[in-house]
């Protein structure tokens, strides 16, 4: 990135260029009035699809208005090819400093990025060398709602600010891509905390919900087998019985096929701290 320029973002998602999360993303981005901004998402939702991609059949890209963007394509494949096509400049003139996934609804952490369609929208960045994040937000079915969409853009802007103003500098690593999990309670969060990638899972379960003499049809179910509970939280309490806890946003750096080395978390760990500041400065 060139100095004095603004910072290009490219955004993608596993929802579909309709969602609610992309386009609370985008809506903060924009209002910041501070990057450029490509859309390249899939044109229907395209969730725990993993890192797959379209190898022997074409692909349909269609532009579509979404304002405040350079450009926005709504793209008939996968996260993958989503962010292989939008870095390709096939379809942008220039390629993109930081390729952001999101915001997904619903948590991914743990081995859940390996399902993950968000996750791996990053990922194939990260492949090419370009910067990345991925952003979902652990959406509660009967607590959680679409404003809380925006919410969650707006505590994740210090983030990409913070992360274009190191390839501004020329100091951002690039041996990881940063996966960030915002709290359903986002507006009493109690800030950013770095985190290793965990085991949790959803095991798969299954249930015949039809069949005839030739087929069965089955459903399938999941269970998270590890609930993640909350470390280090702070509390603010009047009595033993009163307690209350605020979650953090967790941001962590992942590696190509396995969570990071040493390194990146003493890195990150110093990196994080500086966040907040970038909450009200123009960075670029």
């Amino acid at each position: 990135m060139e100095e004095g320029k603004r910072g290009t973002i490219l955004i993608t998602n596993d929802d579909g260029i309709d969602a609610p999360g992309l386009r609370a993303l985008v809506d903060s981005l924009v209002n910041t009035n501070l990057f450029n901004l490509f859309v390249c998402a899939p044109d229907s939702e395209k969730s725990a699809v993993s890192h797959s991609i379209t190898w022997l059949h074409p692909i349909a890209a269609k532009q579509v208005h979404i304002h405040g963007t350079v450009a926005s394509f709504a793209v008939s494949g996968t996260p993958a090819d989503c962010t292989s096509l939008g870095i390709s400049k096939a379809l942008f003139p220039t390629t993109p400093d930081l390729v952001v996934s999101g915001i997904n609804r619903g948590s991914n952490c743990g081995y859940h990025i390996v399902y993950s369609g968000t996750v791996a929208g990053a990922r194939e960045a990260f492949f090419n060398d370009i910067p990345s994040i991925s952003i979902s937000y652990d959406w509660v079915e009967g607590k959680s709602n679409p404003h809380d969409f925006a919410l969650a853009a707006q505590v994740c802007i210090p983030i990409i600010n913070a992360v274009l103003v190191e390839i501004k500098n020329q100091s951002y690593p690039g041996r990881w891509f940063l996966n960030v999990d915002v709290p359903n309670n986002v507006a009493n969060h109690k800030g950013y905390k770095l985190t290793r990638q965990g085991k949790s899972i959803f095991k798969m379960g299954w249930r015949q919900v039809a069949s005839d003499t030739e087929e069965r049809i089955m459903s399938s179910d999941m269970t998270n087998t590890d609930t993640p509970t909350p470390t280090n939280s702070g509390t603010s309490s009047t009595s033993p019985e009163h307690r209350l806890f605020a979650r953090e946003i967790t941001v962590t750096a992942l590696a190509g096929l396995t969570h990071a080395d040493v390194d990146s978390q003493t890195y990150f760990e110093g990196w994080l701290q500086s966040v907040p500041k970038h909450l009200s400065s123009a960075a670029l």
